[in-house]
């Protein structure tokens, strides 16, 4: 049966005088008594004498509901109606339509709120605060913060980088994530189910942000696969890439010690970590290219199956065991950084490193290329437009303060990215002093080399290399598990709230059977050649692709559900009106702030190389394909819906735009007026 919640509210005039007063508590009282008598068998009065307190902002939907005290309706307002608060002030301002809810009487008004709650399933939410807040971390802490913030930031100006980094942090990153925080609390909606409540045209965006989350896990968990060879390889003695007498060694091979002062490093020489790297773990040597990627690596693919086993049971029962996990998973990776960046402060030449990373050249922000890397790190780093943060934000209660989990979440991500530049360029200062070159020399390497290779050798020439190692390798897979579990989970929330008759009790069978595409769809990056096939998912078939689904994110939100409306929203969850600044930024700066990212890459596309391996152009139209491939769910879903539609043209778009009722019991409110 139907369960009805009814909360009554009474707003009353106090110039009345006290007599007044007292004969409208007495009709209250009253109503209470009739009322408690007709809805005894379908649910419980409340009565929230606080209610009023909420605010004076009252909210008028299209069907004529009104409702006063800060709540609104469930049924959105049509694109026609008139905007809401429209200055900056905010938060006291007529309602949408323009009125004021309802006219208030001299006598006391009382507004009888009727909170209709349907059958389905109740939502699953997370145990605590904390799993919400830690899954939210773990999943923008990610091993981009170790590897890319680092190389970027000396690359392009040091120290002077960070000013372009928080401009853009500010006026793009934290808007974007605070906006998808909201919008998956409000609607407690999955990436694709979402679209209904805002705008039915725009669907395909979550179809595609699925087919970008698959992509995503069949190269970013091989990179673990590699992290987890590192680490059983580390439980010796001796560390296996710190000798040259091993049988994937060349003649190059150059064993460079902080003890051995008669060896001296040329241009041709190679250090063992770096044979280990690529001839013994990835052997990219017995593959010429993308053209042929040779067999598959069983002991990359052992790794990869581990890794995966470790994901599903993580993930299999939903935010429940995952918000558990990453209470290890999250938190980790911090405690081994601090001990890794006590550890290399105290190493010989770790100051050169560091006066490297921070040393400011301002000439530096005259180069657009400065502004662009700055966008798309944070872009990349806060992982807006990946399902993830709406399906997270989802399970949370409906009043959680998501906008201040959205400041204290994107700080900490900050914060993490700056200090992993301590961690890494204190060891880099430490090898140019070992071995008397420039810290630009020996960081001449980014992404995954950076920490297999150059990492590597520096933590070998550490006492205790062993225990650090393990250590090091533990993290650099704890970062990428959460990351992982985070992008899964936004796929699996997508499907289940989508096809909720069909999946919602076959979880489990689910979620196994997207572990197993995943696996499937990763074992071409297992090969001898899977390292260039990494390096093309990772530049094509999520950077331009997930940006440009953002872009068409932030439109719809912003222009075709209107600013206002969200805004309302917002101050339903959070008791309070968003300012002006974020209002702006999600109108207008957010999308310049995208446009800026996609015009850029297609100006200047990169020059895709991988160790000494030059891709050639068709591997280019490759890696477009791969990325329009997700990306073209957005028009084909909006020629679909537009051809499914009943009417006229004219009514088509006008439905296809019109966000259609939701059914959350938080949003059914049936309003009457009594007097």
């Amino acid at each position: 049966m139907e369960t009805k919640e009814i909360m009554l509210t009474t707003m009353m005039k106090m110039d009345r005088g006290e007599n007044e007063g007292e004969r409208d508590k007495g009709r209250e009282e009253e109503e209470v008594e009739g009322e408690e008598g007709t809805q005894q068998e379908n649910g419980r009065l409340m009565l929230a004498d606080g209610l009023a307190e909420k605010g004076p902002k009252a909210l008028t939907s299209n069907s004529g509901q009104q409702v006063s005290n800060g709540f609104t309706t469930s049924t959105p307002q049509s694109p026609r109606e008139g905007p809401g608060p429209g200055a900056c002030s905010g938060g006291t301002a007529s309602g949408p339509g323009g009125g004021t809810g309802s006219s208030m009487p001299l006598g006391g008004l009382r507004t009888l709120v009727v909170q209709q709650t349907s059958l389905e399933r109740p939502r699953e939410t997370w145990s605590k605060k904390m799993d919400f807040l830690l899954s939210v971390i773990g999943y923008a802490v990610d091993l981009g913060n170790v590897w890319r913030f680092p190389y970027i930031c000396y690359q392009n100006g040091g120290g002077a980088f960070l000013l372009p980094y928080l401009l853009m942090a500010v006026f793009g990153g934290v808007p974007l994530f605070y906006m998808e925080l909201a919008l998956g609390q409000f609607h407690r909606s999955g990436c694709i189910s979402i679209w209904k409540h805002i705008c039915p045209i725009f669907k395909g965006i979550g179809f595609a942000i699925c087919i970008i989350a698959l992509y995503v896990a069949f190269y970013y968990n091989t990179i673990m696969a590699w992290a987890l060879y590192y680490l059983l390889s580390s439980f010796r003695p001796t560390l296996p890439w710190t000798t040259c007498t091993n049988s994937w060694n060349t003649v190059n091979c150059n064993r460079y010690m902080s003890t051995d002062h008669n060896v001296t490093w040329s241009n041709s020489s190679t250090s063992p970590a770096e044979e280990f790297y690529t001839r013994q773990v990835l052997q990219v040597h017995l593959s010429p290219g993308l053209h042929q990627l040779g067999s598959v690596s069983w002991q990359l693919a052992l790794c990869l199956l581990f890794i995966f086993t470790i994901v599903y049971f993580s993930i299999w029962k939903g935010v429940k065991t995952s918000g558990k996990v990453v209470w290890v998973t999250a938190t980790f990776p911090y405690l081994v950084l601090l001990v890794l960046l006590i550890r290399g402060a105290t190493l010989p030449g770790a100051w050169r490193g560091v006066v490297f990373y921070l040393k400011p050249d301002w000439e530096k922000l005259l180069s657009t290329t400065v502004w662009i890397d700055a966008a798309a790190q944070i872009f990349f780093s806060l992982g807006p437009g990946f399902g993830v943060l709406l399906a997270f934000a989802s399970y949370n209660p409906f009043h959680n303060n998501c906008y201040k989990d959205a400041l204290v979440t994107s700080s900490v991500n900050c914060l993490t990215s700056f200090l992993s530049g301590f961690v890494i360029f204190t060891v880099l200062g430490y090898m140019a002093e070992m071995r008397h070159q420039d810290v630009d020399t020996v960081a001449k390497d980014a992404g995954p080399s950076l920490l297999f290779i150059i990492y590597a050798e520096a933590i070998a020439n550490m006492p205790a290399a062993t225990f650090f190692a393990i250590i090091f390798f533990l993290m650099i897979i704890m970062l990428g598990l959460d990351s992982t579990f985070a992008g899964l989970e936004g796929v699996i929330t997508a499907m289940l709230d989508e096809f909720p008759h069909l999946l919602a009790k076959r979880r489990e069978w689910f979620v196994f059977g997207l572990v197993c595409v995943c696996y499937l769809g990763a074992l071409s990056t297992l090969t001898y050649g899977g390292a260039f096939v990494v390096k093309l998912f990772e530049e094509y078939a999520t950077g331009p692709a997930v940006i440009t689904v953002v872009l068409l994110e932030v439109i719809a939100v912003s222009w075709f559900y209107g600013t206002d409306r969200f805004c309302n929203d917002v101050q339903l969850m959070l008791g309070f009106y968003p300012g002006c600044f974020w209002r702006v930024c999600w109108v207008a700066i957010c999308p310049c702030f995208l446009l800026f990212i996609i015009i850029s890459f297609l100006a200047f596309p990169p020059e895709v190389r991988l160790f000494d391996y030059h891709y050639p152009a068709w591997t280019t139209v490759l890696g477009y394909c791969i990325g329009v491939s997700s990306f073209i769910c957005v028009p084909a879903y909006m020629v679909f819906h537009l051809l499914h539609a009943k009417g006229t043209f004219k009514q088509r778009l006008l439905k296809s735009i019109t966000p259609e009722p939701s059914s959350e019991g938080h949003r059914d409110l049936i309003v009457t007026n009594a007097v």
